[in-house]
């Protein structure tokens, strides 16, 4: 059974820094590229990151380019996402995706907010 679980969301204050988590399991991990998507109510899911198997490549919304990061661990199942100088309008769930699947996570919530 495929699972994907988002963790780490929260309430922050602008300039402030999470780190979101997504385990996976009931799939072979190291064979997907992970991405990390967003939405806010009333607005399509918009792409944020993505890495690829061996870590080698990772490619950032513009919005995010320099404040956030991609990372994962193959041998934990899990992808990150480092996420610094937060603003407002980055509040939204954020969710996890294995690329070219419809695997995803129910989502964890992000509000940046003072």
């Amino acid at each position: 059974q495929v699972q994907l679980v988002e963790s780490g969301g929260g309430l922050v204050q602008p300039g402030g820094s999470l780190r979101l988590s997504c385990a996976a399991s009931g799939f072979i991990f190291t064979n997907y590229a992970m991405r990390w998507y967003r939405q806010t109510p009333g607005n399509e899911r918009e792409f944020v990151a993505m890495i690829t198997r061996n870590s080698i490549f990772e490619n950032y919304a513009d919005s995010v380019k320099g404040r956030f990061t991609i990372s994962r661990d193959n041998d934990k199942n899990t992808v990150y996402l480092q996420m610094n100088s937060l603003k407002p309008e980055d509040t939204a769930v954020y969710y996890c995706n294995a690329f070219d699947t419809d695997y995803w996570g129910p989502g964890t919530q992000v509000t940046v907010s003072s």
